[in-house]
């Protein structure tokens, strides 16, 4: 998933109003007669369901989350990537969804088809027929060669969906990287063979069906029924943004869900929604605030040229994990618990612990399947640099067929590898954290000396810890850079915090 693209100033979309000036100059503008309607006709179905939630707290939940939707749904999404769940189709499509879902409570087998028959839809709306094609295609042949528990075939299987994401969304990149600057008329006949449209969501269920063939053949048992496998690679609220499965937690919980549908499951759903669309809302207003500023950037002052970096920094939390956000809210409204992505990572102390906090599914993939297959940290210092190098890398051109990405990735791999031999350095310096023992002969001027030491020693480390914070922040947020704009334009930009 490619996150909320940086427009040229200028060009905004309905849904990135300039803050405090977007209704005054007309660039956000509702439907009113399509407002009125709409709202009438949810307001019916409020009435409809009353029965099926007694509940007064969830039935108001439900009616700001729906209120919220109004407001939000007519902006739709221009950048790189529609943002689907803030469109009026998709109200539509959730509020049949959750009404049959609740209404077939009694039949956890028609509950499945209907998981099933909505994520087809939603991947023929939103990607179009090619897109549930080259799903269920990839679909089929893993299912089939997990089944098979034949090497051959599970291998041939993972280079078979690789090989389609490769073509699906780096065609252009590849052939523009490595042909294009020997000849540009080779180049531009291979580029006439890419795909017109890349499937929706090909990087989050790629490597979702990539997992699933490792684990099976690393002895884990495959899933039985086509089935379920079907709802694990069509469940429509993680198909777009993640977070990424692992089929080991999912069918058990998808079951779960099926058979039971409790009230407190639907509030934390919406409660989770709300608050994506909360942050999904924060997140456009400071886009508006950041395409505004960019192209001035140069002749701001140092101190506002940092207070646009860390906007740019929460804008993207806010926008990646509202989605997130929203998409853990849908699934739990079904009864169905997938894992969450985000954990405040701009808390962290070091770059290991911030990618154990953000987009974890994906940081937890990149480990599993490529880092550690790579040999991880076994195989001395020379490989464990060249391995981490090599997954970040990976990592980066997964978010975009891109060099800045790549870069990014090559970026934080190199922060990862100094943090990671600094802190091993630093491991015996810092104090135990076990209960100090004085003996028993020590005089009362001596029992008092070592615990102020030791106190003494642990502010000093209290310090570095903030100091440590401050210094992963700055590393996280300058990389930010990279990750948004072009290479050249991000080092420009990186300079000028540090020289006014």
């Amino acid at each position: 998933m490619v996150p909320t693209a940086v427009l040229q100033a200028g060009q905004l979309p309905d849904s990135h109003p300039v803050p405090g000036a977007a209704f005054r100059c007309g660039v956000l503008t509702l439907d009113q007669s399509r407002d009125d309607g709409f709202q009438l006709i949810a307001r019916h179905q409020l009435i409809c369901v009353k029965k099926l939630l007694p509940s007064w707290r969830i039935r108001l939940a439900l009616a700001l989350l729906l209120r919220t939707f109004v407001a939000k749904g007519s902006g739709r999404w221009q950048g790189r990537e529609r943002m689907i769940f803030l469109t009026y189709d998709f109200v539509w499509f959730a509020l049949a969804f959750f009404l049959l879902y609740a209404l077939t409570g009694r039949w956890p087998a028609l509950r499945l088809a209907i998981i099933i028959v909505s994520g087809i839809w939603f991947q023929f709306f939103y990607g179009g027929l090619a897109s549930i094609v080259v799903t269920l295609a990839l679909a089929a042949i893993s299912y089939a060669a997990g089944r098979s528990a034949r090497k051959s075939m599970m291998v041939a299987a993972i280079a078979i969906c690789i090989a389609t994401l490769l073509y699906s969304k780096y065609t252009v990149f590849l052939v523009q990287s490595a042909v294009e600057p020997f000849s540009t008329s080779t180049a531009a006949a291979l580029s006439s063979f890419a795909p017109a449209a890349i499937p929706l969501g090909i990087s989050f269920f790629t490597f979702e069906f990539v997992h699933y063939l490792v684990d099976v053949h690393r002895g884990y048992p495959p899933i039985k029924r086509i089935r379920d496998f079907v709802a694990f690679a069509m469940f429509w609220p993680t198909m777009v943004a993640g977070p990424i499965k692992r089929y080991q937690q999912f069918i058990p919980a998808l079951h779960t869900g099926l058979a039971s549908l409790s009230a407190s499951d639907a509030m934390i759903g919406l409660i989770r929604i709300a608050m994506g669309l909360a942050k999904k809302w924060a997140a456009d207003n400071l886009t508006g605030w950041i395409d505004f500023t960019e192209p001035h950037f140069a002749a701001q002052t140092l101190g506002w040229r940092w207070v646009f970096l860390i906007a740019l920094a929460f804008r993207i939390l806010l926008d990646f994990s509202g989605y997130s956000d929203m998409a853990i809210g849908f699934a739990r409204m079904m009864g169905i618990v997938v894992p969450e992505n985000f954990n405040w990572p701009y808390l962290a102390r070091t770059p290991m612990e911030f990618w154990q906090r953000w987009h974890m599914s994906l940081s937890l993939w990149i480990r599993d399947y490529i880092y550690i297959p790579l040999g991880g940290n076994r195989l001395g210092v020379t490989r464990r640099v060249l391995n981490a190098l090599g997954a970040m890398a990976i990592c980066g051109l997964w978010h975009g067929p891109s060099w800045n990405f790549v870069i990014w990735g090559l970026y934080h791999g190199a922060g990862l590898t100094v943090a990671t031999l600094f802190q091993r350095l630093s491991l015996p310096l810092r104090p135990s954290e076990a209960p100090m023992m004085v003996e028993s002969g020590s005089i009362g001027a001596a029992r008092l000396a070592r615990p102020a030491r030791a106190m003494h020693v642990r502010i000093l480390w209290t310090v570095a810890d903030f100091v440590s914070w401050v210094a992963t922040m700055i590393f996280v947020d300058i990389g930010w850079l990279l990750f948004f704009y072009p290479i050249e334009k991000a080092t420009t930009m990186a300079k000028y915090l540090f020289v006014q």
